[in-house]
């Protein structure tokens, strides 16, 4: 008998398999499919995106050829010991103990990167720990054995008569009795499964059931109905927004407070700064100022990605300039701002006559014979061309392919946004009464990018390192006063030092509308 409740009490492990999607070669845009089934050959694809798409179909033709999760198995997860879930919270430090429950499920995990998915027949209290777990399929509930059942069965391999004993069962502490008739236990039908509670989700996470305090798991749950609630709006609307983002980050503080998960606070944090940005653009958008105490900038570019994409195309422009000096970096600045999404656009003769460029032709002559820059025609044609017959230019420096997607992730109607806002700083109406060169226009483009909310420059209001302005304004340390005297006098600067380390001062009021913060 002991040998057949050994073999009855065995469980076979859940299943898993695995399907990754890996770079043939370093450099190389093609991509290899591989299924951790024996029987399943290696694919090579010739992209990402390709690769990707055959890797899902292959774990679909896995999923719908393959049986039902089995309600036995044993949770492949807790075979694993959980170790992909459950870490230890310090080094020294044993993980804390988990126990598998509820029904088994088969469940997809993948990284959110998308570079491989995992299949585990495992119970569905370890999928929910996972956030980025799918459940496909769930394991039918098996009935519960009646009083008695277990009785019977022991009892058939001891007769093969097809009644049952009339004699009920002696116990030796109690006297023999006279033998009562004892009827067969009439099995009771299964009780029904009560339906726990749907799960909530938020930010790609299971809320779990037993989450308490029972508050802190309504308030996730109704989080994330808001937020795909919010994603299903016409319009966006950004004071909504940022008060989603500070209710998510105080729950989830509080969740990680809970559950001394590590990757909780950072979510936290991460919405506390989500928070932050929302309120700010929303602030932006109605004309008032953050701190309530006045009317608000309106800004030329009104959102923090724009001034992060602006501050991205300059720093572009001072790692990959293909000439040197001021006139060149200027001439470049325009260009790229005016090709950056897709590596080409229309030029005309005024944007380079408005720009205070020493000799344009020869500059253009320069930057198209070492290939840095393509157009139609001539450079004399370039020159005299017209709004009308606009001249086609090309930089393929920053022509997107399959390889390489471009310098830049901003998309269409970004970058005239971007080209007209370089172009009210570069052409700005005291800077051109004033004759300014390009180095000072350069400085200016550098101001505007550099300073704060209230106009202070640099970070807090700290200054601005000089030797980063003197690199990117190509000119000589000592050329670098001159040019801030120049700004004070049209207006741009107030309170301005130069030192041997930094620039400090502040932008005026007037010149405000034109400045990118650094929030």
């Amino acid at each position: 008998m002991g040998v057949e409740a050994h073999a009855t009490n065995e469980r076979v492990t859940g299943r898993t398999w695995t399907v990754r999607l890996d770079p043939v070669g370093r450099g190389r845009a093609d991509v290899r499919v591989s299924c951790s089934r024996p029987a399943c050959a290696v694919q090579a694809l010739p992209s990402a995106g390709v690769g990707r798409t055959a890797a899902v179909e292959h774990l679909k033709a896995h999923l719908r050829a393959g049986p039902a999760p089995r309600p036995s198995v044993y949770c492949a997860c807790r075979a694993e010991e959980c170790h992909t879930h459950i870490r230890p919270v310090g080094p020294r430090e044993r993980p804390a103990p988990w126990r598998c429950g509820g029904a088994v499920v088969l469940a997809v995990v993948t990284d959110r990167e998308g570079r491989w998915w995992r299949v585990m027949e495992c119970c569905s209290r370890c999928a929910a720990a996972h956030p980025t777990a799918k459940i496909v399929a769930t394991a039918p509930v098996p009935e519960r054995p009646g009083p008695g059942d277990g009785f019977r069965a022991a009892a058939a391999p001891a007769s093969t008569a097809s009644t049952v004993s009339a004699v009920g069962p002696h116990f030796s502490h109690s006297a023999p009795a006279a033998a009562v008739p004892q009827q067969a236990p009439v099995r009771r039908s299964a009780r029904p499964v009560r339906q726990r509670a749907r799960r909530g989700r938020i930010a790609q996470r299971f809320v779990p059931h037993d989450l308490r305090p029972v508050a802190l798991r309504d308030e996730l749950a109704e989080l994330g109905e808001l937020f795909r609630a919010y994603q299903q709006r016409d319009e966006p609307d950004l004071a909504v927004l940022a008060d989603l983002h500070a209710r998510k980050a105080k729950a989830f503080f509080a969740w990680a407070e809970v559950t001394a998960d590590t990757g909780l606070r950072l979510d936290a944090q991460r919405a506390e700064q989500a928070a932050a940005t929302a309120r700010l653009q929303h602030l932006h958008r109605i004309g008032e100022a953050p701190d309530g105490s006045g009317p608000a900038v309106a800004r030329l570019l009104t959102a923090t990605a724009q001034w992060d994409h602006a501050r991205a195309v300059l720093t572009h422009v001072a790692d990959h300039a293909p000439l040197p000096g001021p006139d060149a970096r200027l001439l470049v600045v325009m260009l790229t701002l005016r090709t950056a999404q897709s590596g080409v656009g229309n030029f005309v003769g005024q944007d380079i006559k408005g720009l205070p460029l020493r000799d344009p032709e020869h500059l253009v002559g320069q930057l198209v014979e070492c290939g840095w820059l393509g157009i139609d025609g001539t450079v004399d044609e370039l020159i005299a061309s017209r709004p009308e017959n606009p001249t086609r230019i090309s930089v393929p420096s920053l022509t997107p392919d399959e390889s390489d997607p471009g310098p830049f992730t901003f998309g269409r109607k970004m970058r005239p946004k971007l080209s007209g806002w370089a172009q009210r700083v570069v052409g700005e109406k005291k800077l051109r009464k004033a004759k300014t060169p390009a180095e000072v226009r350069l400085l200016a483009l550098a101001l505007a990018t550099g300073a704060g909310a209230d106009g202070r420059l640099g970070t807090q209001g700290q200054g601005i390192a000089r030797e980063a302005l003197v690199s990117w304004c190509a000119i000589e340390s000592g050329e670098l006063p001159e040019l801030v005297e120049r700004l004070t006098s049209a207006d741009w600067l107030a309170e301005a030092d130069v030192t041997d380390a930094l620039l400090t001062g502040r932008l005026t009021e007037r010149v405000l509308p034109l400045s990118c913060p650094m929030v």
